[in-house]
């Protein structure tokens, strides 16, 4: 019998996911897809043939339903998520965890005694899990760097809300770079120090900062620099670059890149472009979003974690009021 779950949430982010559950429909069922707009209900009804509600309430007190995707605003994460948690639901919750780090941290002490999936999706794509696989071969880390550099119109932040504190929670850092700074301290461990500048470009009217560059210190004493922005017309593939005394691995976007001093190299290659990057932020595949569902239903099954579990993301909720609000260090 089917793992039955609610949908709360059909605004642009749950696409993906619904097409997941598709993917997934031998172990997964939706029981409801919720939201209080008409319009949305009406729209989503168009593209996917899962059974609505009006009322969350329906979910909440379905003992059958035995959790729930919560792909709502940032801002509704900490009141849904404490309702569900108490009425003993696991969870399944879009990034970022809430719009503070104070709030995130509330959140995921209300989940603790629920399972809690986190959706960063890019820790399951290829290329990322083969770097993961390889990067004992790199040897001792001497350096590691991220950029970031996705496209956003003015009319994205037009949206109401987006890029404001008050739904979003931040800009370039908490709404787009999150995924690849999630990625990126799985990969290089705990940052100990940060020296950064944040702004708001003139290419934007916005609330929050669009670019942020950051020299970074490692726990391990590796040393790197950060950039991430929505400036940059017309988006380009994340990088990440791994600097070993073994060799070097160069992530960029779905391909990867890892040339090793003794002589041996591995390549990934992927047409898949830059992702996301540009001016539609849902340009992807939703194969990786798939990979974060299937996991989120085995750590049920196995009575484990999830592999970006509430503590996971919690790292680089950090890592973002360390790049925001330095000096600082991690001590």
């Amino acid at each position: 019998m089917a793992f039955r779950v609610g949908l709360v949430g059909l605004g642009m982010a749950v696409t993906p996911h619904a097409k997941s559950l598709i993917d997934l429909k031998e172990r997964v069922e939706v029981a409801y897809a919720f939201s209080p707009s008409e319009a949305r209900r009406k729209a989503f009804a168009q593209r996917f043939a899962f059974p609505q509600c009006d009322r969350i309430e329906r979910i909440l007190e379905d003992r059958s339903v035995g959790a729930v995707l919560i792909l709502t605003p940032p801002n509704t994460h900490l009141e849904l998520a404490s309702r569900f948690a108490a009425a003993g639901k696991h969870i399944l919750l879009e990034k970022p965890l809430e719009i503070s780090t104070a709030r995130a941290q509330q959140l995921v002490q209300r989940c603790s005694g629920i399972k809690l999936g986190v959706v960063l999706q890019h820790r399951f794509r290829p290329a990322v899990e083969k770097l993961r696989e390889l990067l004992p071969s790199l040897g001792r880390l001497v350096s590691a760097s991220a950029t970031i550099g996705n496209w956003r119109p003015q009319s994205y932040y037009d949206q109401p809300g987006r890029g404001t504190r008050a739904r979003d929670g931040g800009g370039v850092l908490l709404t787009q770079g999150i995924h690849t700074l999630d990625v990126f301290l799985s990969l290089a461990g705990e940052p100990s120090e940060v020296r950064s500048f944040a702004t708001t470009t003139p290419v934007h009217r916005m609330e929050t900062e669009d670019l942020v560059c950051a020299a970074v210190r490692f726990a391990n004493g590796a040393l790197g620099v950060v950039q991430a922005t929505t400036a940059a017309y017309p988006g380009f593939p994340e990088r990440v670059e791994l600097i070993g005394t073994n060799g070097t691995a160069l992530l960029e976007g779905n391909a990867l890149r890892v040339e090793l001093v003794d002589g041996a190299r591995f390549d990934l290659k992927s047409d898949a472009g830059a992702a996301g990057a540009g001016a539609d932020p849902m340009a992807f595949p939703h194969d990786w979003h798939r990979g974060v569902l299937a996991d989120f239903l085995d750590a049920i099954e196995e009575d484990r974690p999830p592999r970006v579990n509430g503590a996971e993301a919690l790292r680089v909720h950090r890592f973002i009021d360390m790049l925001l609000y330095t000096p600082r260090s991690a001590d």
